[in-house]
C-alpha cells in the first residue's frame, strides 16, 4: 500500500511539474495577449503595464523554452519568436536588438517549420511583421549613410519575409543599385516592373541605367522602349529611348518610329518635339526646325520647343564663328587688306 501512495505522489508531482511548465506557456501567451492590446499606449499607466505585461511574457516563455516538456511544441516557438521580436523592435541599442533578432528570427523558423497544420500562423506572421519593420528602420538608417551594403542586406530580409509586397522589392533593388550589386538590382526591377507598382516609369528609367553601367547598351536600350511602350505619355521615358538610340548610331530607327507616331497622332506636339530632337543629334537641322515650328503651331507656348528652335537657328553663325575663331590673325588681315584692295 506504501508503495502504490508512492508511486502515485511521484506521478502527481510529475503532472504537476508538466503543469507548471505549460502553466507557463499558457502564461506567456496570455501577457503577449495583454501587451499586444496596449501596445498603442505611447505614455501613462496603460503604457506602463504594457511594458510589465511583456516582459512577464518573456519570463514565462523563457522558463516554459527552458524545460524539456515543452521546448520543442511548435506553440512554444510561435509565442518566443512573437515575444522577441516585439523586444528587437522596441529595442534601441544595436549590440542588444541584434541578439534579440537572432533568438526571434530562430525560433520563428522553427515555429513555421513545426506548424504544419497552421494553427500558429496568426503568432508566426505577427512576429515576422515585428523583425520586417526593424529591419525596414535599419535599413533607411544604413541608406542614409550613405552605407549602402547594409542597407541592401536589411531590405532583403525585408523582400524575402514579403517577396510580393512592392515597397520591398524596389528598396532592394534602389540599395543593391547603391552598392553596386547590379546584377541583384536588375533582378528586383524586372520584377516590379511586372507589378502595378506606381513608380515603375522611373523604375524604368533606372532599370537602363544600371545597364548602362554594366556597358550593355543593347539591354538599356531594351528596357527603356519597354518603358516607353508601356507609358506612352511619360516624356521622361521617351526622351531617354530617343538618347539611348541616337547615342548607339540608330538615328533611322528613332525617325522611322517618330514618324509613325505622328502618323497617328497628328495633333501631339510631343511627338514634333521629340522628332525635332532626333534632327537635331542627326545633325538635320532644317528638319529639326520644321518639327520645331510644327509643335509650335500647336501650341505656341511650348517653352522646350522654343528654345531649341533658337538653338538650331542660331547654330549656322555659332559653327561660322567657330570656324573664324581657328583662322589665324595673319590669315584674316590677308584677306581683309586683299578684299581692301582696288580692281
Amino acid at each position: 500500500m506504501r508503495i502504490k501512495l508512492l508511486i502515485t505522489g511521484i506521478m502527481g508531482l510529475a503532472s504537476a511539474t508538466v503543469f507548471a511548465q505549460k502553466g507557463e506557456l499558457s502564461n506567456a501567451q496570455e501577457e503577449y495577449g495583454n501587451y499586444s492590446a496596449l501596445r498603442g499606449q505611447k505614455t501613462g499607466p496603460l503604457a506602463l503595464k504594457a511594458t510589465t505585461s511583456l516582459n512577464n511574457a518573456k519570463a514565462s516563455i523563457d522558463k516554459a523554452a527552458a524545460n524539456a516538456k515543452t521546448a520543442t511544441l511548435p506553440l512554444t516557438y510561435a509565442v518566443k519568436g512573437a515575444i522577441y521580436a516585439t523586444l528587437t523592435l522596441r529595442d534601441t541599442v544595436p549590440s542588444t536588438s541584434t541578439a534579440l533578432f537572432a533568438t526571434a528570427e530562430d525560433a520563428l523558423k522553427k515555429a513555421k517549420e513545426l506548424d504544419t497544420k497552421g494553427e500558429n500562423k496568426k503568432l508566426i506572421d505577427d512576429g515576422y511583421l515585428e523583425l520586417v519593420q526593424y529591419k525596414y528602420n535599419a535599413g533607411v538608417k544604413a541608406y542614409q549613410s550613405q552605407k549602402y551594403a547594409l542597407a541592401y542586406d536589411d531590405f532583403l530580409f525585408y523582400r524575402n519575409v514579403r517577396p510580393d509586397d512592392t515597397s520591398a522589392i524596389y528598396l532592394t533593388g534602389l540599395s543593391a543599385a547603391a552598392a553596386q550589386k547590379y546584377d541583384e538590382a536588375i533582378a528586383n526591377y524586372s520584377k516590379l516592373v511586372t507589378t502595378k507598382y506606381s513608380k515603375n516609369p522611373d523604375v524604368y528609367s533606372d532599370l537602363s541605367l544600371i545597364y548602362l553601367q554594366k556597358k550593355d547598351t543593347a539591354s538599356a536600350i531594351k528596357v527603356i522602349t519597354e518603358g516607353a511602350e508601356k507609358y506612352p505619355g511619360n516624356n521622361k521615358l521617351s526622351k531617354r529611348e530617343i538618347e539611348l538610340n541616337l547615342q548607339a548610331g540608330n538615328q533611322a530607327k528613332v525617325l522611322e518610329k517618330m514618324e509613325k507616331a505622328i502618323a497617328n497622332d497628328p495633333k501631339n506636339k510631343t511627338l514634333y518635339y521629340y522628332a525635332g530632337l532626333t534632327y537635331t543629334q542627326a545633325k538635320d537641322f532644317d528638319k529639326a526646325e520644321a518639327m520645331y515650328r510644327k509643335a509650335l503651331e500647336i501650341d505656341p507656348s511650348y517653352y522646350e520647343a522654343s528654345l531649341n528652335l533658337g538653338y538650331v537657328l542660331l547654330n549656322p553663325g555659332i559653327v561660322n564663328f567657330n570656324k573664324a575663331q581657328k583662322i589665324p590673325a595673319s590669315n584674316i588681315a590677308g584677306q581683309i587688306f586683299a578684299a581692301a584692295a582696288p580692281t
